[in-house]
């Protein structure tokens, strides 16, 4: 069962740095947002624009991107009194005993919310009711926030989303946009129930410019679940898989000298769940339920493609352990000091060990 975690960094993110709405909206283009780099060798920083990318690194060097396109996993549904309630799909995918996770929030006048402690709906066997006829069944607990829950569904769950489903948002964002602003480049095998956000600002022409230069790229996949960020829990089990040809490739260049740069938090989840105590990369299809830390460290990952995360988030436990606690705790100093801007339509951060 996952729980709140405490990452001992202490920082406060001033609301006004939270990206509102996508780059596209805000006059940019998508590869235009900006880009802090950090190298851990000497805590070296420095500032850049996303489109900068290919020239900082190297080549022969891999970015391995999730390829998980993402679903539009919020449902507006009723509880028995008729009450309506938000419904966020956490697993594209239902467990072996055919269940799903579910978040339960409240609707606000610009978003939704968490449910204060001792106030939500959810218990066992409640029913709640969904567009075009589906139902929602929870069945028992798995955190404070998700539910197991038994799917009614008229059809197949994607053709249902399509139809009933809009992108989970929280309230930082200023209102729902399109599933398309939520779909990277790279977005091939739908599942992910948020957006893996690392990769948003890549676009047709960075991967040219980045291919061009001799800099590899291969996908994993790993479906994405909600993290809605009010709750600061440790990760719970995803579904994952790499194709052979990825591993062999992260191996071939980690062999040769090269750096293995995962583009978000979900490549390293994926990449370190197939690889070895060794560090090899081995083909891997199923469930992880891995969570990274300093303690844990990485086996196959070199660098780090990522956003910036809340000073609770669990992620910044994997970011430490890739890039190190000084040059962390140093690139968030930077990024409020300059004034990036947070979340997934935000400024990206690229961790690399030299």
């Amino acid at each position: 069962m996952a729980t709140a975690v405490d990452t001992g960094y202490d920082f406060t993110v001033p609301p006004e740095l939270s990206a509102r709405a996508p780059a596209e909206a805000r006059g940019l283009t998508r590869d235009g947002v900006r880009l802090l780099v950090g190298r851990r060798q000497g805590t070296a920083t420095s500032h850049h624009r996303f489109t900068e990318l290919p020239d900082l690194l190297r080549p022969g060097d891999l970015l391995v991107v999730n390829n998980s396109a993402t679903l539009p996993a919020a449902l507006t549904g009723a509880l028995p009194d008729g009450t309506e309630v938000a419904v966020h799909l956490s697993s594209a995918q239902p467990d072996p005993r055919g269940h799903h996770l579910v978040e339960l929030r409240r609707p606000t006048a610009h978003a939704t919310a968490p449910w204060e402690p001792g106030t939500s709906p959810a218990r066992p066997g409640l029913r709640v009711t969904l567009p075009g006829g589906a139902v929602a069944e929870l069945t028992a607990p798995f955190t404070p926030r998700l539910w197991h829950a038994r799917l009614t569904l008229p059809g197949e769950l994607t053709g249902y989303l399509a139809r009933h489903g809009r992108a989970v948002r929280y309230g930082y964002v200023d209102r729902d946009w399109p599933i398309e602003a939520y779909q990277t480049v790279f977005a091939a095998v739908p599942g992910s129930s948020e957006m893996p956000s690392a990769a948003r600002p890549f676009t047709t022409e960075t991967v040219a410019r980045l291919v061009s230069r001799g800099i590899l790229v291969a996908p994993i996949t790993l479906h994405t679940g909600v993290a809605s960020p009010e709750a600061h829990e440790a990760p719970y089990a995803e579904r994952y898989s790499v194709p052979e040809s990825t591993a062999r490739l992260v191996n071939h260049v980690r062999t040769g000298g090269g750096r293995v740069i995962a583009v978000g938090t979900t490549a390293v989840r994926a990449l370190e769940s197939a690889a070895d105590r060794d560090g090899r990369v081995h083909a891997a299809d199923g469930w992880t339920d891995l969570v990274i830390t300093p303690e844990r460290g990485v086996r196959a990952v070199d660098g780090l493609l990522t956003g910036l995360h809340e000073p609770r988030a669990s992620h910044l436990l994997m970011l430490e352990a890739v890039a190190g606690r000084p040059l962390l705790t140093r690139c968030y100093a930077e990024a409020l000091d300059q004034r990036y801007l947070w979340h997934e339509f935000g400024d990206v951060n690229l961790l690399l060990p030299d």
